[in-house]
């Protein structure tokens, strides 16, 4: 099974005066990098306008590349390696990075990307490693659950602005990870989903900035969500009351509604687990809570969509993976789309808002249901109606 993981709150970094007298002289060596290195790289031969083309290469601003740089800069340059060009000169280490994130984010094959970068194939294999351990030991950082009350609380707000939901702390929803794997090799069997395609499950629970706070992945792609989320860690603190067990909302007839998150039909009702009604002909008060409840969960999916709209590795049919060394590349991608919110970089506001992630799949339901989740629905189908007793 693949990490677990989970966002230690970024804490800001004052800068000191000598760091701000330099800033000048760190900017003219950035750009003086990115011009040599669009020399080099096949289809940016134009110096002038490199800075104009860093985001459409690398999906992440300049700033935010200085900052992955700094993360993993210690970790990457303590082995010993003798990367060089294909005219034998040095890979610097920035060009390093450049190269993973190129990879990362493009999905090209070894080959395209080494070719563009004027590196052999194994190089870009071997560079692209180094940038995903060093990111694990480094990074894990921006994927935590919230360890304050008053982030929390900040979470929970935000999503009673999307649609009322009142003290929700959350929306799971699950992707998957396609691969093309030979079919003579019998355990790609143990891959084949329901859909008839080799995949691996990335399943995220996600707060209302995006943010992905809490994944599991490395299972085949024919488990089922609930299966998934049964395996979790984030299941385990919650059925033992150590998780989504924060302040609770107190209702006028002297009831109240604690913590939890919500997702579709695939996972069980529970009492920290809000699922939507199931039916067609719904009371009105049961339909308007299912379509707050949808416009909710949108979230997830947009979240989902926008990770592998920028980190095209997963978004595709990955050729041949090592399915040991894939939950660690999918993790650093999610790592990466936190590390961009995190750091309010632009980028995310020039990504198409997609809803679609998962095309091709079609919804599992769970049918489970447990009594105090079904208790909490109606609590909080009566509170969205204002049809609460006194």
């Amino acid at each position: 099974m693949g990490p677990v993981r989970g966002l230690k709150k970024r804490r800001k970094i004052e800068k000191k005066p000598e760091e701000n007298a330099s800033a000048s002289s760190e900017k003219e060596r950035s750009i003086d990098w990115w011009d040599e290195l669009s020399k080099k790289m096949n289809g940016l031969q134009s110096p002038s306008k490199g800075l104009d083309k860093f985001k459409s290469v690398f999906k992440i601003s300049r700033k935010t590349f200085n900052y992955i740089c700094s993360l993993v800069k210690e970790d990457m340059m303590a082995k010993q390696a003798n990367f060089t060009f294909s005219n034998g000169k040095p890979v610097p280490f920035e060009d390093q990075v450049a190269v993973a994130l190129r990879r990362l984010s493009s999905g090209q094959s070894l080959v395209t990307v080494g070719d563009s970068f004027g590196l052999h194939h194994s190089t870009v294999s071997q560079l692209t490693w180094r940038f995903v351990e060093a990111m694990e030991e480094r990074g894990l950082h921006h994927l935590q659950w919230p360890t304050t009350d008053a982030e929390m609380t900040g979470i929970k707000s935000k999503f009673e602005r999307i649609l009322g939901l009142p003290n929700c702390c959350g929306v799971i929803d699950t992707t998957h990870v396609m691969m093309c794997l030979p079919s003579s090799d019998p355990a790609s069997k143990v891959w084949l989903d329901r859909e008839k395609n080799h995949s691996m499950v990335l399943q995220a629970i996600v707060d209302p900035e995006m943010r992905f706070r809490d994944i599991v992945t490395g299972w085949p792609g024919k488990i089922e969500d609930w299966l998934v989320f049964q395996s979790s860690n984030f299941y385990k603190l919650c059925d033992k009351g150590d998780r989504l067990n924060g302040e609770k909302l107190e209702l006028p007839e002297g009831s109240d509604i604690r913590e939890y998150i919500i997702g579709d039909l695939g996972y069980p009702l529970l009492p920290y687990l809000v699922i939507p009604y199931e039916g067609k002909e719904l009371p009105e008060l049961r339909v308007e809570f299912n379509k707050r409840h949808s416009a909710t969960r949108l979230v997830a999916h947009r979240a989902l969509s926008r990770l592998k709209e920028m980190w095209k590795i997963i978004r595709g049919v990955m050729w041949r993976p090592d399915k040991h060394k894939l939950p660690r590349i999918i993790l650093v991608c999610c790592l990466l789309h936190n590390i961009v919110i995190d750091l309010e970089d632009d980028v995310q506001d020039e990504m198409p808002l997609s809803h679609e992630h998962d095309s091709g799949y079609h919804q599992q339901t769970c049918g489970s249901v447990d009594i105090n989740g079904v208790h909490l629905r109606d609590k909080l189908s009566l509170y969205l109606s204002g049809k609460l007793p006194p």
